[in-house]
């Protein structure tokens, strides 16, 4: 959901792991902000911290703490920005930034540390890359807009498309993506559809999803090595980067104590900024690969989209 979020402070420091000083006016450019430290060529270009925060561990250390002490660019109010995720963007004016860390670590006791004795910036501080540049002044506002990852499932089976019975392991993916998301504390938006094993409209479902933005593609069903079983030589040529490492996990690992897991020939791989996952049509299964899945995406997310912060 979009909020507003006003700009209490915009802040400056020429030397890593010093306090910033509050400035008049910033303006922001493609590699952060001018006459900053910390712009450059990397995902922490600028960083923001909510007065909130501030104001909460001022009280806690009986101490005045103004903007820019915990070493962050844009001091905000009206919205706890840790709260963000990996891709959430701030917008206002004609500046664009994108969430690319949430808190970091400190390796070192800095200035920051000396002055306040508990910096928070490594646990309500977040840290942006610039979208689109422009100048900021005190009393701007920008509007939070979160990500919303976008999944298809796509159910592939001859009589479920025809309706002789009721598909289980699509609605089944979409159960545990929901579960996943909301644990998470991320937005999202899942969509269903059932299709026959046939080749053609499956690759023209891919070419629709992909240029509609979804992020995230999984599909059920022909994975096994029967005449009618097509996923995985339909997506295979059309991968840009395969995966292959995902799955040959899942099927060593439950083949352990079922050997027909070995079988499959699931699939797991990228077209363009998607990431595309062939699992095999039981709920059984769907639930074991989803397991191991889920935790990677996150990770993959960030790495699809040049997020180097591991």
């Amino acid at each position: 959901m979009e909020q507003f979020i006003d700009i209490i402070s915009v802040n400056i420091s020429a030397e890593k792991g010093t306090v910033k000083k509050p400035v008049p006016e910033i303006t922001i450019t493609g590699t952060g902000i001018a006459g900053d430290v910390h712009a450059g060529h990397w995902h922490r270009q600028v960083s923001l911290l909510a007065s909130e925060s501030i104001q909460a561990a001022a009280e806690k250390a009986a101490a005045d703490f103004p903007p820019g002490i915990f070493a962050e660019n844009i001091t905000t109010r009206g919205f706890p920005v840790h709260k963000a995720r990996i891709l959430d963007r701030f917008a206002g004016k004609n500046i664009e930034l994108e969430v690319t860390q949430i808190g970091k670590e400190c390796h070192t006791q800095c200035e920051i540390s000396r002055k306040t004795g508990n910096c928070i910036m490594p646990i309500e501080g977040i840290f942006c890359r610039v979208i689109t540049g422009g100048k900021m002044v005190p009393g701007d506002k920008m509007i939070y807009k979160p990500f919303v990852f976008r999944s298809k499932v796509i159910t592939l089976s001859d009589r479920a498309a025809k309706g002789i019975y009721s598909d289980r392991s699509g609605p089944e993916v979409k159960r545990i993506l929901e579960g996943f998301f909301k644990n998470q504390e991320r937005h999202f938006a899942i969509d269903n559809t059932i299709i026959p094993d046939n080749p053609s409209e499956l690759e023209h479902i891919l070419d629709e999803s992909i240029s509609d933005g979804y992020h995230a593609i999984f599909t059920t069903g022909s994975t096994g090595v029967g005449p009618q079983d097509i996923a995985p030589d339909v997506l295979k040529p059309l991968f840009d980067k395969e995966i292959p490492g995902i799955m040959d996990h899942i099927r060593l690992k439950y083949g352990q104590t079922n050997p027909n897991a070995l079988i499959s020939r699931s699939v797991a791989g990228t077209i363009d900024k998607t990431m595309i996952f062939a699992l095999p049509g039981s709920v059984k299964a769907v639930k074991e690969y989803m397991t191991e899945i889920t935790p990677l995406l996150e990770h993959l997310l960030r790495m699809i989209h040049s997020i180097d912060n591991h």
